[in-house]
């Protein structure tokens, strides 16, 4: 299918669990490509959905099978109510990502659950999905995907920084796409307001707040991931290694668990932007995620980096992901790459994503 317009719904669910991402988008192809986005909505989890798919990673393989099938059904209900109320028509395809419960490239693993054949005849809709899968098995992270809407949709930045429930980083060095994930940012901190009974730490009140403990500031400044070289990501198995047990060890308040915490991303992600040499010689980062909305974290980003950080526009920060994936979308109709081995140590360049009929 090498058609010059496309229009797809982007579906996009984010290990911060916020909810699910929902981007209608026309592309076309000119010189480059372009894109609009059009109806755009996140529609929140219901409280027990957010339950299931936080304690996934410890359910047992049946479970997680049936996991997959309410799941699925889950999804394709919020895609048909999504395209009811707006009413979208003559759609191309609907490329969702579904929600990432396992993730273990290095024991060439990876598992988003929504991606069942089945979905296409639930939304009576071509879908292709399941974008991580083929990049593991060649050898890859899986991850990120995104860089390769970056690189064609976004290359007029220095770097792309998203900060959602990971944070990951995307830039071009010597012709070359480079992207990885650099540190667990709101999966953390909005676990950690749950307790308190918030969804989140709106504008980081709660992190300007607390204390920042440096012995445990340093604990988690010395965790290996952050020694390796890329190409590397991270999964929710590596938070509750790694993170949850320093902090729960730590025996703090839950509002100085946050402002430590909130202290090493905001030192993380800067050491990041100060060693990339693309984002100097520009001074021009798009940042998007929900993290964008912190206005203390951002702060300190900037005064830790001293770099001047421009958030991109709202439908950007909100709906990047899903707009890229439905980029990706695109891309597969098309049969050309859409996944970089740069980015994500595979063997080689690649076209990913599984199509279904319905």
């Amino acid at each position: 299918m090498n058609a010059t317009c496309y229009t797809i719904l982007g579906v996009m669910s984010g290990t911060s669990l916020d909810g699910v991402d929902l981007a209608y988008i026309k592309f076309t192809k000119k010189e480059s490509w372009e894109y609009e986005l059009l109806d755009c909505k996140t529609i929140a989890y219901e409280d027990n959905w957010v339950i299931r798919l936080r304690e996934a990673v410890n359910t047992s393989n049946e479970e997680l099978a049936q996991l997959d099938e309410d799941y699925t059904y889950y999804l394709s209900t919020l895609i048909n109510t999504f395209i009811a109320q707006y009413p979208l028509k003559n759609l191309d395809a609907i490329a969702s990502h579904g929600h990432t419960i396992l993730h273990q490239p290095n024991q060439g693993f990876t598992l988003q659950i929504g991606n069942l054949p089945k979905i296409a005849k639930l939304c009576n809709q071509l879908v292709i999905c399941d974008f991580r899968v083929e990049d593991v098995a060649l050898g890859g992270q899986g991850a990120p995907l995104v860089p390769i809407g970056d690189e064609l949709l976004f290359n007029n930045y220095g770097a792309c920084l998203n900060i959602g429930g990971f944070a990951n980083i995307s830039f071009n060095q010597n012709g070359k796409r480079i992207a990885y994930d650099i540190c667990a940012t709101n999966c953390v901190l909005n676990s950690l307001t749950t307790q308190l009974g918030y969804a989140y730490d709106k504008d980081g009140k709660f992190a300007e707040s607390g204390v920042v403990h440096l012995n445990v500031l340093n604990h988690l400044n010395n965790l290996p991931f952050y020694k390796q070289s890329y190409p590397k990501s991270l999964g929710l198995e590596w938070v509750q290694q790694n993170i949850f047990p320093i902090l729960k060890e730590a025996n703090l308040s839950i509002i100085d668990c946050i402002a430590t915490y909130t202290e090493h991303m905001a030192q993380q992600l800067a050491l990041v932007l100060k060693a990339c040499k693309s984002i100097t010689e520009s001074n021009e980062i798009l940042v998007t995620g929900g993290g964008a909305y912190n206005l203390y974290f951002m702060r300190r980003l900037e005064e830790l980096s001293g770099l001047k950080i421009t958030k991109a526009p709202v439908k950007i920060i909100e709906f990047k992901e899903a707009l890229i994936f439905g980029f990706m979308g695109v891309l597969r109709l098309r049969n050309t790459i859409n996944v970089l081995h740069s980015v994500t140590g595979a063997s080689k360049d690649h076209c990913a994503g599984k199509v279904y009929s319905p």
